[in-house]
């Protein structure tokens, strides 16, 4: 059997099939890495830098060890790439006999059985009939039932929550439509192949069944690789507390109402519990005031919102009394009747607020709120997870270290028995990329700011002839910028928001010279190769807000114990999140592009040299003159340029 290192060579099987398939060093030792850990059951914190090709680097072995191997990646669009174009390539060049297989989450498939029992007291806009038409359509000819198919749909459509289940709504076994649900028949495909790509949302979700003796929705494995792995911390905070939304008991409501509708048209103070239940849990939004804020608990007014919690406890109790009392009479009430009393749970659980390992904290919307019970630390609970897996663990990305530490990353996991490897990216950044870091920005608190970065970045999106993407910490700070550039430049300007994240990248590929105004979304997992991206700004240095209660919780916690929050967790999160950033500009071996950082602090305090450690090596300079230089030449003329630049 060949080894993953030639497998990976110009002599390869991969090389034969790919066309312009480069060898590269870093992948091989990767993948000889990766498989080791693989056979031998262990742990491995893997960081791949850009280029890398870590993609191949752990599918090469995991085809190859022999093992069942389950593979999680960050998004569903990653995961889709993955399972259609990555996993076949590789299959294919090494012939093996596997069977590989796609799961996602239950939200993510058809459910025939609610398809058909949408009822008139869903009042749907022409839009969403109009949808909903569209996939009556769709739904006639899919075999897999996975509603990325229905990608003429837009993503806000009121009917996806028509047309899939919850754990909550879904009546199992008890369905008619039970043995041809497309979930079911995901999962037994699941169940069965050598090789599963998931995302990280399902496998979450699995370590959470596991733990309520609920059963389990993945299949036992021998490996996990799990792909994008720096988003794991702050999905296991969130997948490790308890959450509660006001559309999930709406949603209740008024699937009671269809139910009693439908089964139970005798009983019209069923339909009313419900109708005030619903109408208590809007009361409840009122309640908790006007504004659109994430906040501690201990932010409301403290005697209003206990007063709303009270009414809609009681309402839910009255609820669930009719429920009970009706739920002989169909299988929907039923089900309605065992998800009342688990909301109930989880509500007074929330709103308890007795948990002192836990942080208590809300999200409000224009018309809905999330309640929140978020750990405020996840390595023990993490630990316990993963080990009722028995399985060989990998975890890799981009972006785990902070310089050449894995600490952050590891301790945050409580994975101290995992072994660290780090692989800098294959590409020439010396040669390819360019630091511009302005002189005489303000202080990023200063009430200028924002206008000043602007003025900086006008004349170096000029020099670049737009191909921009300029990524901001904040919305606030993107809409000012938006505001002064459509006014300002002659290039396409393209807006997160303005039309959906894919097509809004399409645009920016096709149109050749737009600028790309960005916040969160598009600091990472964006890849546009060529001179359609040839320069990237980022407004400042990317701290998590300071105000935000999980955060702030922490940084209690930490100081309480003698810590450095700063130090120990605000800073690495930070240059974590700048690398992703930076690893936007060089996609390809043949790219270019210059880096403008505007936060004077990376170069004015002593921690911004913890950024720097953390980015490429690349010539950086202070002068909009070298900037314009290394457009005009693109470094066909590096020499001079060179001498006179120091190295980040």
């Amino acid at each position: 059997m060949q080894t993953p290192t030639e497998i990976l060579s110009t002599e390869g099987p991969l090389a034969a099939r790919i066309s312009g398939f480069a060898v590269r060093s870093q992948q091989q030792e990767m993948a000889e890495s990766i498989l080791s850990v693989l056979l031998d059951g262990k742990k491995l914190v893997a960081e791949a830098g850009t280029g890398t090709g870590k993609t191949f680097a752990y599918l090469v072995p995991a085809l190859l060890s022999g093992k069942k191997v389950i593979i999680s990646t960050g998004t569903k669009t990653l995961q889709d790439q993955l399972f259609q174009k990555d996993l076949p390539v590789v299959r294919n060049a090494l012939s093996v006999p596997i069977t590989t297989a796609l799961l996602k989450g239950r939200s993510n498939y058809l459910c025939t059985y609610r398809l058909h029992q949408i009822a008139p007291q869903h009042k749907l806009s022409r839009h969403d009939t109009d949808a909903l038409q569209k996939a009556k359509e769709w739904s006639s000819y899919t075999k897999s039932g996975d509603i990325a198919e229905l990608n003429n749909l837009p993503e806000d459509s009121g009917i996806w929550n028509l047309i899939t289940s919850t754990a909550e709504n879904c009546l199992g076994s008890e369905c008619e439509d039970y043995n041809k649900c497309y979930l079911v028949n995901a999962r037994r495909q699941a169940q069965e192949a050598d090789v599963l790509v998931v995302n990280h949302h399902l496998l979450f979700s699995d370590m959470a069944l596991r733990e309520e003796g609920f059963g389990e929705v993945l299949p036992g494995a021998n490996a996990f690789i799990l792909d994008e792995a720096h988003l794991i911390p702050e999905l296991a905070s969130v997948f490790f507390g308890v959450s509660l939304s006001s559309r999930q008991l709406t949603e209740l409501s008024k699937d009671t109402i269809a139910a009693q509708i439908n089964s139970a048209g005798d009983t019209p103070e069923l339909r009313k519990a419900a109708e005030t239940f619903e109408k208590k849990v809007r009361d409840m939004r009122l309640a908790m005031g006007k504004d659109i804020r994430r906040s501690s608990w201990q932010a409301l007014k403290e005697k209003k919102i206990n007063s709303a919690i009270k009414v809609v406890s009681e309402s839910l109790q009255l609820l669930i009394n009719h429920l009970n009392l009706a739920s002989e009479r169909s299988k929907e009430l039923d089900a309605c009747a065992k998800r009342a009393e688990l909301l109930q749970d989880r509500f007074r659980k929330i709103t308890d607020n007795n948990e002192s390992d836990y942080i208590h904290w809300f999200e409000t919307f224009k018309n809905s709120f999330v309640l929140y019970m978020t750990p405020l630390n996840v390595a023990n609970i993490f630990q316990e997870r993963i080990a009722q897996y028995r399985s060989a663990w990998i975890f890799t990305s981009a972006t785990l270290a902070v310089g050449d530490s894995f600490d952050h990353y590891t301790d945050h996991l409580g994975l101290h028995d995992a072994e660290t490897r780090q692989w800098q990216s294959p590409f020439d950044f010396e040669h390819q990329a360019l630091l511009y870091i302005p002189k005489n920005l303000p202080d990023p608190n200063d009430t200028g700011y924002i206008d000043s970065v602007i003025d900086a970045a006008i004349p170096v999106i000029e020099a670049c002839g737009g191909r921009t993407f300029f990524l901001f910490t904040s919305y606030r700070a993107l809409n000012r910028a938006k505001a002064v550039l459509q006014e300002e430049i002659d290039y396409p300007l393209l807006v997160q928001g303005s039309m959906p994240h894919a097509e809004l990248l399409e645009s920016f590929r096709k149109t050749g010279n737009a600028v790309l105004l960005g916040t969160s979304s598009f600091w990472e997992g964006v890849d546009v190769r060529g001179e359609a991206l040839s320069c990237v700004i980022i407004d400042k240095l990317p701290f998590a807000p300071p105000d935000d209660p999980v955060l702030q919780a922490r940084i209690d916690i930490m100081r309480r114990n003698g810590g450095n929050p700063f130090m120990e967790y605000q800073l690495p999160n930070a240059a974590i999140t700048l690398k992703q950033g930076a690893g936007r500009l060089i996609r390809d071996v043949n790219d270019t592009g210059v880096m403008m950082l505007c936060d004077p602090r990376i170069l004015g305090k002593p921690y911004g040299k913890v950024f720097l450690r953390s980015l490429p090596s690349m010539p950086l300079t202070r002068e909009l003159a070298d900037v314009e230089y290394f457009f005009d030449n693109q470094y066909t003329d590096k020499a001079d340029l060179e001498e006179e630049l120091d190295f980040v």
